[in-house]
């Protein structure tokens, strides 16, 4: 059975969110497409997951024997969330910028789910024991502004950069991003003028949505 495993981690709800309008466009043409598989969701917002703490880090180096009852309730709730990882066949992540980087619960499940020697690795060829390797994530990276290639603010991205690092040289994914820009123009006075290029950018990540939604579904039905 196909399994897509689903994260939002945007502070609003869908109706007032770019990126939870687009993840659940995705979702939405992939349930269409696979009515028999299984979504996993997390909602990193209303119920983050703990932020990567001594106990729980020191578990991850030491032998499961020699434990705590501290570290193994903390390292089996780690391994909770690398399982959930590990049974998808796509992952979706909504990734709204904030302060130019991804959202801070978004980060605590990133620094969870990365084990070395488990979904990673930072040895030479660095992806090739991840047990993630080669599933594909579909990453909505939207953002109140334009950091496109020749913009001013070019270099200010550090969702994508960051993103295509971590999981994709560090856990071996297959990463495709979907990217709804500019989504402050309905709001900020100041970009008034830019709304029409943000409707055309919203409307264009909700396209790539529902096709690559639909081409992720095939991929994991094949």
């Amino acid at each position: 059975m196909a399994t897509l495993l689903h994260l939002d981690s945007s502070l609003w709800p869908e109706s007032a969110s770019a990126s939870r309008s687009v993840t659940a466009a995705f979702r939405k043409a992939w349930q269409e497409q696979r009515p028999d598989g299984t979504v996993i969701y997390r909602d990193l917002d209303a119920d983050p997951v703990p932020h990567l703490d001594t106990v729980t880090h020191s578990a991850s180096l030491t032998d499961p024997a020699g434990h705590t009852p501290e570290q193994a309730a903390a390292f089996a709730a780690r391994l909770e969330l690398i399982a959930e990882l590990e049974s998808a066949d796509a992952v979706l992540i909504g990734a709204p910028m904030h302060n130019f980087t991804v959202p801070s619960t978004l980060k605590a499940w990133l620094d969870q789910v990365l084990l070395i020697g488990r979904t990673a690795s930072v040895a030479e060829g660095a992806n090739r024991g991840s047990s993630v390797k080669g599933v594909p994530v579909y990453v909505v990276a939207s953002r109140g502004g334009s950091y496109a290639p020749g913009t001013p603010r070019e270099g200010y991205d550090y969702v994508q950069n960051y993103l295509e690092v971590v999981l994709g040289e560090m856990m071996g994914m297959e990463v495709d991003f979907v990217v709804p820009e500019l989504t402050m123009a309905p709001v900020n006075p100041s970009m008034a003028e830019l709304i029409p290029l943000a409707e055309e950018s919203r409307a264009r990540a909700h396209e790539e949505a529902v096709a690559k939604g639909k081409a992720a579904a095939l991929k994991a039905a094949s």
